[in-house]
């Protein structure tokens, strides 16, 4: 089962309870546009080399097109078009007025410098400027891509369409962004994280958390939990797992990681463990925070959180999602958990198109409140039809675009 097979299985379970018929689910799941790409670059040694690149446009009855644009060496088509949509979902979840989109390039970012990387993104806009803008598609950052890149999109697409700040989102601050931007994702798994904690009946200070993937939003996630007296007890990125069973002093960790080239490799105050050990850990909760598939058949009966949050996209495969079902564990699904990025980001579209910019205290207060609001019609859903959070929060998701697309006129 590939990504987007994945996704569709998520789809069907909600959609059996909508008793959506086969016709409009073939509509629903089917993307609108598909573009590939050919991305040449220059690079510096005077070398051409020619990359892959990839924006598909999955549904857009709500509103313009809304997603990420990862750089990562194995993005594929069946990646892509699974993240796609689940942008579909996660902004009807949200009850935001965009649709899902997703893009990505084939490439190792890493491996390119900063110039080249400015090239590949200038050269990977001139292919889809056409397709994409303020009120069409609104690209945003993903894996391996940032605000600096963001900028480097909007100062190109500009040189086709003039002025145009809210074609894509999560700016620098300085180059019409938003303060709050950046932490938002991660601020929204820690503030839900804290009411599943709460409507468990735990105490905090004896919730033990760990954390895979230390990343932007598994930083910021960790930080925030830990500032509410939660026992991060451990931490992972790319390069291993980190466990100290009193907890992880984690303001040190992110000053180490900021010192080391955004790496946990070498860091002392904790017990190093495979990422594989992290996830099977004795904790409480547990928030996957790094790639897809990290939870599958193979592991899953050996996890022994009571909670999970996903934080990255997709980190359960349908076969371990039933499997942790049966053995009583609670999963927050990724286009609840993981929405506050395009919150935010809706937030900053709006901000661009009124050309009038928010506090951070407003921009957190907001986004609390719109996560706290859509948790709790998923937790009311889950209790009223039987299901699980993800079937309630996928049944939400398709039911709000089911409806807009028959008020377009479809079916």
């Amino acid at each position: 089962m590939n990504a987007f097979e994945a996704t569709n299985s998520y789809f069907h379970q909600a959609a059996d309870r909508l008793e959506i018929s086969a016709a409009m689910r073939t509509l629903l799941i089917t993307a609108k546009r598909e573009l590939r790409v050919e991305v040449p670059v220059e690079m510096d040694n005077g070398e051409l080399h020619t990359f892959i690149g990839y924006r598909v446009q999955h549904d857009n009855a709500r509103g313009p097109y809304k997603g990420g644009l990862r750089y990562h060496q194995e993005v594929d088509i069946d990646e892509v078009r699974a993240l796609a949509s689940l942008m579909t979902w996660k902004t009807a979840v949200m009850d935001l007025p965009f649709g899902g989109a997703k893009g990505g390039i084939a490439v190792n970012p890493r491996q390119l410098s900063r110039r080249e990387l400015e090239r590949l993104t200038r050269v990977f806009v001139d292919q889809i400027h056409d397709v994409i803008g303020p009120d069409k598609d609104i690209p945003a950052p993903d894996m391996g891509t940032d605000a600096e890149v963001m900028a480097w999109m909007m100062s190109q697409y500009s040189k086709y369409h003039g002025f145009s700040p809210g074609v894509v989102t999560s700016k620098p601050v300085e180059y019409y962004g938003m303060p709050g931007r950046e932490e938002a994702t991660g601020r929204g798994v820690g503030v839900l994280t804290m009411k599943m904690t709460g409507r468990a009946g735990r105490k905090p200070s004896l919730t033990r958390v760990a954390v895979q993937g230390f990343g932007n939003v598994g930083t910021h996630t960790a930080k925030l939990l830990s500032e509410a007296e939660f026992r991060v007890v451990a931490i992972g990125d790319a390069s291993g797992g980190f466990h100290r069973a009193d907890g992880i002093d984690i303001g040190a960790a992110i000053r180490y990681v900021n010192a080391h080239d955004h790496s946990l490799a070498g860091f002392t105050e904790a017990d190093p463990i495979t990422n594989e050990q992290l996830l099977e850990l004795d904790v409480d909760i547990l928030i996957p925070a790094a790639l897809g598939a990290v939870i599958h058949a193979g592991n899953a009966a050996k996890i022994r959180a009571r909670t999970i949050i996903e934080a990255a996209n997709a980190p359960v495969l349908p076969e371990a999602d039933r499997i942790l079902e049966a053995q009583g564990v609670t999963v927050l699904p990724d286009i609840l958990a993981n929405a506050g990025g395009v919150s935010a980001s809706y937030f900053e579209w709006v901000q661009n198109r009124q050309h009038y910019r928010w506090s951070l205290d407003r921009v957190r207060q907001e986004l609390d409140a719109l996560m706290l609001r859509a948790f709790d019609q998923v937790w009311d859903t889950a209790r009223e039809h039987h299901v699980s959070l993800r079937v309630a929060a996928f049944m939400i998701g398709i039911r709000r675009v089911h409806r807009a697309t028959q008020l377009s006129g479809i079916g």
